[in-house]
């Protein structure tokens, strides 16, 4: 199983960390110890000492495929959930400031929290909006119609390199509001209003 995260997918959330706006989907990848799941706690790690949240609508690939035209990218689809793309930005800023892999700053243990799946034919061909709370209090909201580069595409785009296989991952990218994360925090994403996300930071 793998983990395909994608940067930069709103503008305002390029935006906000002045970086450009891509021509093409930005990739990178988590690796499957990367995954939280079940509502588990995340407990805050020592080499870092300022993890952000980016909540993101999660795709869950449900057949075989590479090469796959945008026109039938969708009939890959099986679930959606939401998810949690933390980040190390400390680890981050000194990874790019020295023109190295900035792995660490995104692949490291349970930096991927994950929501409950739910089949994707009810949003198909539907904007889906969703938000994160934080101890009770919106921090993100976000809209799939707001994607520079929408769930076909990435698909599409992504299969011309790697082959997607049953149960890869597809993080589409994070709205503007992303910010830092304390022990103690609650955080809880919702899909078009439905709860599917709970982490408590410990």
């Amino acid at each position: 199983m793998k983990i395909f995260c994608i940067g930069r997918n709103y503008v305002d959330h390029a935006k906000e960390l002045n970086n450009p706006v891509p021509k093409k989907p930005l990739i990178f990848m988590k690796p499957n110890t990367a995954l939280l799941v079940k509502g588990r706690h995340f407990f805050y790690p020592d080499f870092s000492n300022e993890i952000h949240y980016e909540c993101e609508v999660v795709l869950k690939i449900g057949k075989n495929g590479r090469h796959i035209e945008p026109q039938f990218a969708h009939r890959y689809i099986h679930e959606i959930t939401l998810g949690l793309d933390l980040t190390a930005r400390d680890l981050q800023r000194q990874c790019k400031a020295k023109g190295h892999p900035w792995e660490i700053a995104k692949g490291f243990d349970f930096s991927a929290p994950l929501g409950t799946f739910v089949p994707y034919d009810e949003w198909k061909d539907k904007d889906i909006p969703f938000t994160l709370e934080k101890n009770g209090n919106v921090v993100q909201r976000g809209n799939t119609k707001d994607l520079i580069f929408e769930f076909s595409h990435l698909i599409s785009y992504i299969s011309t390199m790697f082959t997607l296989k049953l149960g890869d991952l597809i993080f589409t990218g994070t709205p503007a509001g992303v910010g830092e994360i304390q022990k103690g925090d609650l955080l809880e994403g919702f899909l078009d209003g439905k709860k599917l996300l709970n982490c408590n930071i410990r």
